[in-house]
């Protein structure tokens, strides 16, 4: 009888656990299919963002001055950062692979090897993401400021064309100014490699540099160029982009720095990717 008693308790407990797992579960699919619709819904809108952005290009009129005050604030003043960066790249991706290359009896390809690495892949990338990180968040959090404090409100009703004088100008100072960032970095990511060499043995620069450029050719120096210029217009899109359309006051303004880094890193994962695709099937490899 007490067996009796105890078993409807025990399976009313089973399908207490069986509703949980349930409702659990559904709330996982619900969360998962709310991110998805999320994800898609920001990419419809970045799709249209570059759509007006292509449109306003070409319609005047045109603020050169403002381009130009961009491209200095991008360009100039991220110089010190990049070189940095570039030079202790270059540094440390040397003193890393010789000891291998001596063990097989190549350290005379240090050069060839390092000038390869560095233009092809490693220079592009880490200066676009250096420059995610720096201008990207920026962006982000200085129009992001500017829309919750409705100074881009006060834009359009005073007659001017926040889009064009805000985002135009910003997206076109990052196109040219992270290629010019880029070959910056390279070179000085060179010499830092020449300093490497020199830390262990004795090397002329201009032995050096021209090991370096005797492997390199225009199928290296060319998609390396020509993506840096897609690595720019996606950091000065999408931080255009989170801060033209930030809201929540202040925190907004921390959620636009902070995704603009994160989205533009991401897609420079992703141009690239697609870049080297490009190239080995059109054969520069």
């Amino acid at each position: 009888m007490v067996s009796m008693r105890k078993s409807p308790i025990k399976f009313s407990l089973l399908g207490n656990e069986a509703l949980k797992k349930t409702g659990r579960a559904l709330k996982q699919d619900e969360a998962f299919v709310e991110t998805l619709l999320l994800f898609f819904t920001d990419v419809s809108n970045v799709i249209k963002f570059t759509g007006r952005f292509l449109k306003e290009f070409f319609l005047p009129p045109y603020e050169f001055k403002e381009v130009i005050k961009q491209c200095y604030e991008v360009g100039y003043r991220s110089i010190s950062l990049v070189a940095l960066t570039g030079f202790i790249m270059g540094l440390v991706l040397t003193l890393q692979s010789r000891p291998t290359l001596v063990e097989f009896g190549a350290a005379s390809l240090l050069p060839r090897m390092v000038s390869v690495s560095i233009i092809r892949e490693i220079g592009p990338v880490i200066t676009a993401l250096i420059c995610a990180g720096k201008i990207g968040s920026g962006i982000g959090a200085e129009l992001g400021s500017m829309k919750v404090t409705e100074q881009i409100d006060s834009m359009e009703v005073s007659g001017t064309n926040p889009f064009k004088y805000l985002v135009v100008t910003r997206t076109i100072a990052t196109t040219l100014m992270v290629p010019f960032l880029a070959i910056l970095s390279d070179a000085i990511s060179l010499y830092g490699s020449y300093v490497g060499v020199n830390i262990n043995g004795k090397v002329s620069l201009t032995l050096f540099f021209s090991q370096a450029f005797h492997s390199l050719s225009y199928s290296d120096l060319l998609p390396a160029t020509i993506k840096t210029f897609f690595f720019g217009f996606a950091i000065g899109l999408i931080g255009c982009f989170k801060g033209y359309y930030s809201s929540n006051g202040t925190e907004g303004v921390g959620q636009a720095a902070n995704t603009s880094v994160v989205v533009a890193s991401l897609l420079i994962f992703f141009i690239d990717m697609i870049v080297v695709q490009i190239t080995n099937i059109l054969g520069f490899n």
